[in-house]
């Protein structure tokens, strides 16, 4: 066991890191994931009729693609701009079928394995494991993730405090960091992300969230108000199990781990499983499918432990925010229906201004809007259960990129993906001091 003294040395909280990527990085799989997307393909097309849809959909179905955009196969139509991601076992026929229908196309990925390869270099040479040093401009690993949250609980008890919800169906702890001055009484805005594992630039930004409340909160006036009249409740990670996964086995995994009786296929779409019109359209009712809404609403215990916190505190929280990827976006409800909500001037008023506040930093574009009409209809999403149950404010973000990198966001764009929106978030936040009822 060569490796074990490798390990050796390392503190118990490090043990887990050290193992996993012994594991990736091991003599005679020198390659990430066991080399598993060699040749893999990643490629758009948009259907210019809906006879074009119907047969990408099929093919599509007969090769068992990874969508990547949109979410499901049922919401390919006409005009919808679809990204798949092909193993090199489908890649010829895929390629030769479009061809052969004139269908139009690009290869946004010629070779999954390299591009992966290429934005690991950074994972595995820097030395990510200090604290006091810690990057916030690298992707980290649910145990680094973690070992962070303890240290900011042990190091800045004045502004946060950590605390578990619940466990993982694997039993992980699903830890939160309250962020804020003590008082009473106080106002309180949710952020979650990481709701889907392999959206891996969500859990990124919860914790540049974290990290530039802390920096900035004696010099910037607006961060030192908002952190003294509210507190935030922030779960860098919400599908642990899913995230670790990404790590260790398919870093495309979107799902949770759960496992089904009837099925070998595992996992349940945590942003369906919700009790608001729990799978209907958008949803899937197939185990196998990355939209599958799980076999009862709160089924998964990560949702049911969100869900009893948020219905615990609704009278406080105001806000409920929640961060994707890909599409640069930011949606509001409703996600299940098209139809207005009731407090929609003041809830557009804040995504109009949060969206220009994001672009005036880089000039990213992104799209604002109902959920439903600016993005597809979904149904059993925490957005839309957060607002029915109560919390005026629920939006959901999708970061970037609209599709050139796709999941693959390189590591050097996190600090200005992250930058810009915080911009935004401190807008709506601003926002709810000023408007909110």
């Amino acid at each position: 066991m060569k490796c074990l003294g490798k390990c050796r040395g390392q503190t118990a909280a490090f043990l887990p890191l050290c193992w996993l990527f012994l594991k990736i990085l091991q003599p005679g799989h020198s390659h990430l994931y066991n080399n598993r997307y060699a040749g893999d393909k990643v490629i758009r097309f948009i259907p210019k009729t809906e006879e074009e849809a119907y047969a990408l959909k099929k093919i599509s179905h007969q090769l068992k693609v990874d969508l990547w955009q949109p979410s499901s196969i049922s919401y390919v139509s006409e005009g919808t701009v679809t990204d798949v991601h092909i193993p090199q076992s489908g890649s010829r026929a895929l390629l030769a079928f479009l061809q052969e229908a004139s269908i139009q196309y690009k290869v946004l990925i010629e070779d999954l394995q390299k591009t992966l390869e290429k934005g690991s270099h950074s994972q595995t040479q820097r030395n990510r494991r200090s604290l006091s040093g810690y990057n916030y401009e690298v992707y980290h690993s649910l145990e680094e993730i973690q070992s962070w949250m303890h240290h900011l609980n042990k190091t800045h008890s004045g502004l946060i405090h950590m605390f578990s919800i619940g466990k993982s169906y694997e039993g992980r702890s699903l830890f939160i960091l309250k962020l804020g001055r003590r008082s009473r009484l106080k106002r309180a805005v949710w952020i979650d992300c990481g709701i889907h594992a392999r959206e891996w630039i969500g859990p990124a930004f919860c914790q540049w969230f974290v990290k530039e409340a802390l920096l900035t909160y004696k010099s910037d006036p607006a961060m030192r108000k908002m952190l003294n009249h509210l507190y935030f409740y922030i779960m860098p990670v919400f599908n642990v199990d899913g995230y670790h996964f990404s790590w260790t086995n398919d870093r495309f995994w979107r799902k949770t781990r759960s496992r089904n009786s009837r099925f070998r296929c595992r996992g349940v779409d945590a942003n369906r499983n919700w009790k608001v019109k729990w799978c209907d359209e958008g949803a899937s009712m197939h185990p196998c499918d990355d939209t599958y809404c799980g076999p009862f609403p709160e089924s998964e215990p990560e949702v049911k432990a969100v869900a009893n916190f948020l219905r615990k505190h609704r009278k406080h929280i105001r806000a409920y925010l929640s961060f994707h990827a890909y599409a640069q976006m930011l949606l509001y409800p409703y996600s299940y229906k098209y139809a207005t909500i009731p407090n929609f001037s003041c809830v557009e008023s804040a995504a109009y201004k949060a969206v220009n506040a994001l672009q005036s930093v880089y000039g990213v574009q992104y799209r604002y809007g109902p959920a439903s009409t600016t993005l597809y209809v979904s149904s059993g999403s925490s957005m839309d259960w957060a607002y029915k149950n109560g919390i005026p404010y629920a939006f959901a973000f999708e970061l970037r990129d609209t599709g050139y990198f796709g999941f693959l966001l390189p590591e050097m764009l996190i600090k200005p993906t992250c930058t810009e929106t915080m911009l935004a978030v401190k807008n709506i936040t601003m926002h709810l001091l000023k408007k909110c009822p």
